[in-house]
């Protein structure tokens, strides 16, 4: 009997046919929840309802904050803190394990979940719409059997309902497409840049960064002297460029430049008493042995690097500090300078060494001489060295006399890079970034026999602020009448000499092209085990846990490159030649610059750079002190009411910050003094004083790694402008008391007026813009953690507005007069104050000059570059 089939477009009384997904489960669509590819079941979900309190407080979203607790569950109970993977498969395993393991990543999953279902629920809802005319759309066998074949369509005859059919079938295409083109359905978790938990991931950095490792990397980097254009230096190149391989960073490779360089000829250098006969002396120059010959550890000579050459004579003076007013103070008492031969001391009113030698310089002196006074850093402070920290009698601090508050960099390419063949070169002779007398570092074994032979000679010093610390010493200034003193300084100059920085990086997933920049000098005056190579020894270890966790698949939002710069110690050569050979792109895409130069010397957390303070209190509120495991590094900074001054000069933050203007923050644990630039700086002197346990280098090296995963990867960058706001209103409010001190009652009045209503702007848009970044973090949290498209594009132009507000205080059509290379309106050494930190520095050097209307042009100056500034975030 043959069946009677319905009409199939009549409508139907009886039941509904079952869906594919009802058909073939084992319950019915009432209870049967459509699960995506990537979903649990219900049951598998309620078992783990339990330990997601916390998500659903939230609505399922934890913020990927810094300040959330840390996990108490064990994060990898398979292995110590100290012990090595054996593969990465291993290491993924244990991060899987703790994704299991942490509760957090039950928040994870049941947003996977919740995003699966809605998904889903939106292709069945999709499915399940009854549209007015879908009675009437045929079934897809029945289009198929009714497509025509080609010689059909050649003989195709106009058939209106057909047409009408395939009209239909196009609007409802469009229509779909339309919903997705407006955002209705584009939604991102704002976690999706990496799927692991960012709780887990600072977890993991606390607990497997190794003070073993450090130690072993601080052991092999102070085996032998590595000055910047030695072999030492270049051998040390290829080890990091090594390490950099071994952590997997991308893009490994040696930049080299070719830049001026000095280093002492052999028997080149002499200081010594000539005059009256029977004073004749000889100084012994070099240090000590500081390891027996047989161990092949190798002293650099004592010599001030970019010394200027020359063999001079003329009679002793002794200068104090060198500052210019310690010279102005011996003319007034009728000293005569001219021709003489300075000795002055370190540190003190004047911190730049290179400022002393061109004090004397200006001051008439043909040579100068600095020496390493007990009182500042010898046995006047403590126990000296191999007993204690402290500089013993043959120390000797070497260092530069590059003029780096006046030109940074190589000196002979000042605004351009050194590259190999580069054909632009500034000459020698005269340049405003070498000074014009030879000079030479003493150690204060030394000093004492010029000293004693000031005895009688010019004004005897009552001012106990310009006596040093020098034993069996009558004090007296010296004068044209003092004993002859020969200054001999005869050094191999190279204007090509070639220095590797060495680079790596980890791309970004969100946002490639902008980066996030994290430094350290290598090149050291001789071993450098505190300056640089606790720096460089906590370097290596931060690349490495950053490698562990690429190898198990994560991925930074923002790209991080790592640098390990060579010619710091003779003007920040290295990092200025990189920045200035790719100036435009770090204008446009550097975030932010992450610099530790000296690690540790001492147990006090010290850090510069005003706009990171919110971030930067967020992670050392998660890393405890090694001497009081109860105690944060947060608690001990609130205690002591420290803050975070802003940025001067003498570390390879000065490129980024003041040439390019990437917001910069440097960083490190100080102390009381220790045997700077000296060949006593070694690692035998940090195991023994400096961090014998190496928890300090441990501790920074956490720092470090938080604040590096912080500025990479939390979807908004971390900065507070509300914090630099406030900071720049007092930097203005301190230059308008400078002003006031240094202005006489005939100086023409500085009018801040247009200075201070800039700040006052910068402060109301700050607040704007930070509510701004207040409103979409609410915004995602109570979506459950997702953003729509629209929200993510405003969300990075909001991350690069703030990051570019740096460089809108740049002064780039300009710069600082007479040192046009400097192009920070607020942040830049002063002239003749390098080390310190001076806001406003073209203010300033005109004041100090006393040129008042120049001051007044560098005030409307500032006061137009900051209201622009401030008027963009508003924008």
């Amino acid at each position: 009997m043959v069946d009677e089939k319905p009409n199939k477009y009549e409508r139907q009384d009886s039941l509904p046919i079952p869906t594919y997904e009802e058909a073939i489960s084992s319950r019915p669509s009432s209870s049967q929840s459509y699960l995506g590819p990537e979903e649990v079941s219900h049951d598998a979900e309620r078992q783990g309802l339990l330990t997601r309190d916390r998500a659903r407080q939230n609505n399922g979203y934890e913020p990927p904050t810094v300040e959330s607790a840390r996990s108490s569950v064990d994060f990898l109970p398979s292995s110590g803190a100290t012990s090595r993977r054996s593969s990465a498969e291993a290491l993924h395993r244990e991060i899987q394990q703790m994704d299991m393991d942490e509760p957090g990543d039950a928040n994870t999953r049941l947003r996977a979940n919740r995003f699966s279902k809605r998904i889903t629920s939106l292709t069945h809802s999709l499915s399940s719409i009854n549209l007015p005319f879908r009675q009437w759309l045929p079934s897809g066998q029945y289009l198929r059997a009714k497509i025509p074949s080609w010689p059909q369509v050649l003989r195709f005859q106009l058939n209106w309902i057909i047409v009408g059919r395939i009209f239909a079938i196009f609007l409802v295409v469009f229509i779909i497409w339309l919903f997705f083109v407006s955002n209705l359905f584009a939604v991102r978790n704002t976690r999706m840049a990496n799927m692991f938990d960012p709780e887990n991931l600072r977890t993991y950095i606390l607990d497997h960064l190794d003070a073993d490792n450090i130690r072993h990397n601080l052991q092999y980097a102070t085996k032998y002297d590595h000055m910047a254009g030695t072999e030492g230096s270049y051998s040390h190149a290829i080890w990091v460029e090594t390490a950099f391989h071994q952590a997997g960073l991308e893009h490994v490779g040696l930049e080299k430049f070719e830049v001026y360089l000095n280093n002492p000829k052999i028997g080149g250098r002499r200081v010594a008493i000539i005059h009256p006969p029977e004073l004749k002396w000889f100084a012994k120059i070099e240090e000590e042995l500081v390891y027996p010959i047989e161990f092949g550890a190798q002293q650099t000579p004592v010599f001030h690097g970019h010394s200027k050459s020359g063999n001079v004579t003329g009679p002793l003076v002794y200068a104090n500090y060198g500052s210019r007013e310690d010279f102005k103070t011996l003319a007034d008492s009728g000293v005569n300078l001219e021709g003489s031969i300075a000795l002055v001391r370190y540190y003190g009113t004047q911190g730049d060494r290179a400022l002393k030698v061109k004090a004397a310089e200006l001051a008439g002196a043909v040579g100068c001489i600095i020496y390493s006074d007990p009182a500042e850093d010898g046995f006047l402070k403590g126990e000296t060295y191999p007993k204690g920290r402290y500089m013993p009698d043959d120390g000797v601090q070497r260092g530069s006399v590059a003029m780096s508050s006046w030109v940074v960099g190589d000196v002979l390419s000042p605004g351009y890079a050194s590259l190999p063949g580069e054909r632009r070169r500034e000459p020698v002779e005269n340049n405003p970034g070498l000074v014009n007398i030879p000079s030479i570092p003493l150690a204060w074994r030394d000093a004492q026999k010029l000293l004693q032979a000031l005895k009688g000679h010019g004004k005897k010093i009552t001012d106990t602020k310009a006596i040093g610390g020098v034993p069996d010493v009558e004090w007296w200034t010296g004068d044209s009448g003092s004993p002859t003193v020969l200054l001999m300084n005869d050094q191999d100059e190279r204007e090509r000499e070639g220095i590797y920085n060495v680079l790596g990086k980890l791309t970004g997933v969100e946002q490639p092209e902008k980066t996030i920049i994290v430094g350290n000098h290598r090149d050291a005056w001789c071993f450098g085990g505190a300056d640089p190579g606790s720096g460089t020894a906590v370097l290596l270890e931060v690349v490495r846990i950053f490698g562990e966790l690429t190898t198990a698949g994560w991925r930074p939002r923002r790209t991080i490159e790592f640098a390990s710069w060579d010619g710091e110690e003779y003007n920040m050569i290295g990092s200025t030649e990189h920045v200035e050979n790719r100036i435009e792109d770090l204008r446009r895409d550097a975030f932010a610059y992450l610099n530790v130069d000296v690690a540790v010397v001492g147990t006090e957390f010290k850090a510069q750079g005003p706009i990171f303070e919110s971030a930067l209190k967020r992670v050392l509120d998660r890393v405890t002190d090694p001497q009081d495991g109860n105690r944060t590094f947060l608690q001990i900074w609130e205690e002591n009411k420290t803050t975070m001054a802003g940025l001067g000069s003498g570390s390879d933050y000065v490129a980024f910050l003041d040439l390019a203007g990437t917001s910069s923050i440097d960083m490190g644990f100080d102390g009381p003094p220790f045997p700077y630039h000296s060949c006593y700086d070694n690692f035998d002197w940090m195991a023994l004083f400096g961090d014998p346990g190496f928890q300090y280098h441990k501790a920074l090296a956490q720092i470090w790694a938080l604040l590096i995963l912080d500025m990479a990867d939390r979807p908004l960058l971390p900065y507070d402008m509300n914090v630099y706001a406030r900071e720049v209103a007092k930097y203005v409010n301190d230059l308008d008391k400078y002003i006031r001190s240094k202005a006489a009652k005939s100086s023409p009045a500085i009018n801040l007026s247009s200075l201070k209503s800039a700040s006052n702007d910068f402060v109301i848009n700050a607040k704007r813009f930070e509510d701004w970044g207040a409103a979409w973090e609410t915004t995602v949290r109570q979506s459950g953690g997702f953003e729509a498209n629209t929200v993510a594009r405003q969300r990075l132009a909001h991350n690069t507005k703030m990051a570019d507000f740096e460089t809108k205080l740049l002064d780039v059509d300009g710069g600082l007069p007479g040192r046009e290379q400097f192009k920070h309106i607020i942040f830049a050494p002063q002239l003749w104050d390098t080390y310190g930190t001076s806001y406003f520095p073209g203010v300033r050097d005109a004041v100090e000059e006393g040129e008042w209307e120049l001051a007044q042009r560098q005030v409307e100056k500032a006061a137009r570059i900051l209201r622009d500034a401030a008027g963009m975030l508003s924008a």
